[in-house]
C-alpha cells in the first residue's frame, strides 16, 4: 500500500486520516535532511526534526517552484520526517531533491502564566490562531476529540517528544465508536487523557497531553493515526474544549473547506 515519504497530490491536512487504502501516508511534501558528513557518516536531520515546528514556513529554495511557501504540519517519528502543507499548484511543481528551507522557530516556548503547562513543537503563531482561554490557573484548551492513553500505541515510551509521533489505535471499535475517532482528520489537535509527555511520552493518571495528528491509519499492530505534541501538564491543567474547527488546516487558513 502507498506509504510514507515523497509528495502525495490527493492527501493533505484537513483530509480525513482514516479509511485510505494505505499504511502511515504522510499529507503533503515529506522532508528529510540528508546531507551526509563524510568523515562521520552523520548528517543533521536529527537537529531538523527537533527544531521544526507546526506552524513553521516552508520555503522552497530550488527547482521550479522556488520561492513558493508552505507551512509545517507535522513530524513522523521512525522515518523522522518533517511534513509540509503546500498549495496544490506548488505541488505541482516540486520534484523529488528540490530544497526547502523551515525557518525553525518555537522551542523553549513557555506559557510563563502557567508553569505547570509546557508547550513543545509549536510555532507562536499557530499558538495565537488557537486561542487557548484562561481558567484560573488551568487553560482552556480548544480540540477536536478525546483520546483515552490506553489506546496510545506505537512510540509510547520515547523519552522525548520534541521529534516524532506516537499512534492512536483505532483497532477496538466501540472505542472508536464512543470517540468519535472514525472522523479524525490530519492536522485534527487532539486532547489524550491521562496521558504525560513531559519527558517522553507515558500514561500516568490525571495528566492531560494535547497534539496535531500528522499520518494516517495503519493496519500493522499497535499502529494508527500519529501524534505529534503540541503540550502537556503533568497535573491536569489543560482542560480539554471540543471544537470541531480545531484544525490546522482551518486555524492557519490552509484551506477554505475545513
Amino acid at each position: 500500500m502507498p506509504g510514507v515519504g515523497g509528495i502525495t497530490y490527493n492527501l493533505r491536512v484537513g483530509d480525513y486520516a482514516v479509511g485510505w487504502e494505505a499504511d502511515h501516508a504522510e499529507p503533503g511534501v515529506s522532508i528529510e535532511n540528508r546531507e551526509i558528513d563524510p568523515a562521520s557518516g552523520r548528517g543533521p536531520n536529527t537537529a531538523f526534526n527537533a527544531l521544526s515546528c507546526i506552524g513553521n514556513q516552508a520555503v522552497v529554495v530550488s527547482g521550479e517552484a522556488k520561492g513558493d511557501k508552505g507551512v509545517v504540519t507535522g513530524k513522523h517519528g521512525g522515518v523522522e520526517h518533517v511534513l509540509a502543507d503546500f498549495s496544490a499548484v506548488t505541488m505541482e511543481k516540486l520534484l523529488i531533491g528540490d530544497k526547502i528551507l523551515i525557518k525553525a522557530y518555537g522551542v523553549g516556548l513557555k506559557l510563563l502564566d502557567y508553569p505547570q503547562i509546557k508547550v513543545f513543537n509549536t510555532d507562536p503563531s499557530l499558538l495565537e490562531a488557537w486561542s487557548p482561554l484562561p481558567g484560573g490557573d488551568k487553560l482552556n484548551v480548544p480540540v477536536t476529540h478525546l483520546v483515552p492513553a490506553a489506546i496510545m500505541g506505537s512510540g509510547l515510551g520515547n523519552n522525548s517528544v520534541a521529534t516524532g509521533d506516537y499512534d492512536i489505535q483505532l483497532f477496538d471499535q466501540a472505542t472508536v465508536s464512543k470517540y468519535g475517532l472514525q472522523n479524525l482528520r490530519l492536522g485534527d489537535i487532539v486532547a489524550i487523557t491521562d496521558a504525560d509527555h513531559s519527558f517522553g511520552r507515558i500514561y500516568r493518571q490525571g495528566a492531560v497531553s494535547v497534539g496535531v495528528v500528522v499520518h494516517t491509519n495503519c493496519h500493522s499492530a499497535g499502529h494508527g493515526p500519529g501524534i505529534t505534541t503540541l503540550m502537556t501538564s503533568t497535573e491536569g491543567k489543560i482542560v480539554p474544549q471540543i471544537n470541531p474547527k480545531a484544525n490546522v488546516a482551518s486555524l492557519l487558513k490552509l484551506r477554505a473547506d475545513i
